[in-house]
């Protein structure tokens, strides 16, 4: 059996939407409409990692209801932050599930792409903030084997 991640929220999916070229959109929509001979995609090279800022508790039960900060910020660094577990509410950004954030970032390397992607987690904060400190690491232990 072979599992294959592709929905659009998963972690797994996101560095690949942020190494997309163009408009995913047309895509879709032939796709839909039974004509993909023809449409294709482009790519940017060069690899993306994605770090994702979970709830406190999280996979297990979690509070809600914490403000986000430095979203903006992050994304003025140059990552994306695709959204999951929030919700806009009286004027700010805040939790609302336990995969809260994904924090996405291309690099012309891998340590490159891993240190754009946690110089963008530096800029966001909430109570009770978690994530892995390790990802790209197996990548790099990979590609440094002689």
């Amino acid at each position: 059996m072979l599992e294959f991640n592709v929905r659009l929220g998963d972690p797994e999916t996101q560095p690949l939407m942020h190494r997309m070229a163009g408009d995913f959109a047309p895509v879709l929509m032939a796709a839909a409409e039974g004509r993909l001979v023809g449409a294709s995609l482009e790519w940017k090279p060069g690899p993306s990692v994605c770090v994702v800022l979970t709830s406190q508790g999280y996979p297990g039960e979690y509070p809600t209801g914490k403000q986000i900060t430095g979203v903006a910020a992050a994304e003025a660094a140059g990552v994306t932050v695709f959204q999951a577990g929030t919700r806009h509410l009286h004027g700010h950004l805040e939790t609302s599930g336990g995969r809260v954030l994904g924090v996405t970032a291309s690099g012309e390397d891998l340590e490159s792409a891993i240190a754009a992607a946690y110089a963008g987690v530096s800029h966001i904060q909430f109570d009770g903030m978690h994530y892995r400190t390790d990802i790209g690491a197996k990548g790099i232990r990979k590609t440094a084997r002689p």
